[in-house]
């Protein structure tokens, strides 16, 4: 029972790396892949060899072999070729697959924070995409409450040397599309004030 279980597992190994010699032979290089070259009469030889971002890799006495887009197959025929003139008789070059390049996930968008004080629907902190304009701020705040002065709506902002500036907006004259401002880009820090309206305003 003992060598049937063996021979199963060793049938089985050799299955599996058959398919993955298979995938490999298939498989066309890309810039960031590493391979893994091996020169039997010649240890020296031996390396890790990158594929660079133009489609190469270097390989001592061999120069720049293009590899992009060829299988490890090519570039093993490639590289033995390039090496035979050193050598007595033809090298016997060994070249695998080391690791792929595997693309990282992009990294999300920095978040800034603007934050909203007076008589807002929901005042208190955003934190927004960077290039959000006021505009978009105004529908993400939810609106305004009814005491809103929202004909005078501040927009405070820091900048570099630490002076503070003040921009005022009117939000009626910019829904109308008559007024400036909409289009203006919010900067981390960034301020917005809603005073309360006057009597007669």
């Amino acid at each position: 029972m003992n060598r049937i279980y063996a021979l199963f597992v060793s049938v089985l190994m050799l299955g599996l790396a058959t398919v993955s010699a298979n995938a490999q032979d298939r498989y066309r290089l890309q810039s960031g892949d590493t391979l893994r070259i091996e020169v039997l009469e010649d240890s020296s030889l031996n390396q890790e060899a990158l594929v660079r971002p133009d489609g190469n890799i270097s390989v001592p006495f061999a120069g720049s072999i293009p590899a992009g887009g060829r299988t490890v197959a090519q570039i093993e025929a490639d590289i033995t070729g390039r090496l035979a003139p050193n050598f007595a008789s033809e090298p016997n070059v060994f070249v695998t697959l080391s690791s792929l390049n595997v693309p990282r996930e992009p990294l999300p968008p920095r978040m800034i924070d603007v934050y909203v004080v007076g008589e807002a629907e929901a005042p208190g902190k955003y934190e927004v995409v960077p290039g959000t304009t006021l505009l978009q701020l105004f529908a993400e705040m939810g609106g305004f409450s009814r005491f809103a002065a929202t004909k005078r709506v501040y927009l405070r902002r820091t900048d570099k040397t630490g002076r503070e500036l003040a921009y005022k907006f009117n939000y009626d004259a910019i829904v109308r599309g008559a007024g400036a401002g909409a289009t203006t880009r919010l900067a981390d820090g960034d301020v917005i004030v809603i005073p309360q309206r006057k009597l007669f305003e």
